[in-house]
């Protein structure tokens, strides 16, 4: 077990270490997380298909031609029509902008709330603490899809209210992890110190705890990413999300699917190929930053 001298040597030891630039920063993670990097590369595909569809898009995602119905994957159609002659391609990638919009604004807009919440229930304590903690095991009682599949029914289908649909849900999951860690900054000195010599409690809760807590805040964000993409497609899938003609990866399943698995499969193959790939980088990424940040875990 290190002794207190060799402890205070270590950390001294870091500070003096050269800072390192980000791309060696980058090309650090790539080395030790080679799984971390493919699923980074697989975001970045994602991103690029999502900003630039307008421009790699054979053909406009709306329009179809109904001499080309059922087209099987060609050279004209690489992967193939749907039932209304759209290029199935061509919607994929229209289609990543939504799962993209959907999954980074619902997983920001979730984690951001439940951190902030599992600050002020760490922070204050007391009454605020039992109170918001019963409300987070109410929240917690009901599955994740179940109370995304309830919020959404009641708010109707659109793109807005699947976000509102996903984003709740993530809040009790990310204010239990955060409030755990703001618990643990609570305790140190240079909080009490701050505390003793006047500041406000929104400043120490904005100046001395919040960024002691990005760290877990960055893993729930990009743990939720992947989930919150496999929620928006399940959501679309059952008509409670985009609405057609959308191009929207779960709608793409639903109205291919169950009708056309025999005489077209490739309607239905491509769409779910991009929504597992798409979970796979979020995953793949989120649990290499993880290992990155995790103290405990980096020298593994």
């Amino acid at each position: 077990m290190a002794t207190n001298l060799e402890l205070a040597h270590a950390t001294a030891s870091a500070d003096l270490a050269p800072r390192l630039t980000v791309a060696e920063e980058v090309a650090k993670f790539v080395r030790t997380k080679p799984l971390g990097a493919i699923g980074a590369a697989i975001i970045l595909g994602m991103l690029g298909l999502a900003l630039f569809a307008g421009l790699l898009a054979p053909y406009d995602p709306y329009n179809g031609d109904y001499g080309q119905q059922f087209a099987r994957p060609s050279a004209e159609h690489w992967f193939g029509t749907d039932e209304f002659g759209r290029d199935v391609l061509s919607r994929i990638m229209y289609g990543a902008r939504i799962a993209l919009f959907v999954g980074f604004v619902a997983s920001f807009t979730g984690c951001t709330i439940g951190g902030l919440l599992g600050v002020i229930s760490a922070y204050w304590g007391g009454k605020v603490d039992l109170l918001l903690e019963r409300l987070m095991d109410i929240m917690l009682a009901f599955p994740q899809l179940i109370l995304a599949l309830a919020i959404a029914s009641i708010l109707g289908p659109a793109v807005q209210n699947v976000v509102i649909a996903i984003s709740i849900p993530v809040i009790p999951r990310v204010a239990r992890v955060v409030r755990s860690a703001a618990l643990s900054v609570k305790e140190n000195v240079y909080v009490e110190a701050v505390q003793a010599l006047g500041a406000s409690r929104p400043r120490v809760i904005l100046q001395h705890i919040l960024p002691n807590v990005a760290a877990p805040y960055i893993i729930m964000l990009t743990a939720q990413l992947g989930a919150a993409i496999l929620a928006e497609a399940a959501l679309s899938y059952l008509g409670l999300g985009a609405a057609e003609p959308t191009p929207s990866w779960g709608l793409m399943l639903s109205g291919s699917a169950p009708s056309y698995a025999e005489k077209a499969p490739w309607i239905a193959l491509f769409p779910g190929i991009a929504i597992s790939l798409g979970v796979f980088g979020f995953n793949l990424f989120g649990d290499s930053l993880r290992d990155a940040l995790d103290p405990k875990l980096r020298g593994r």
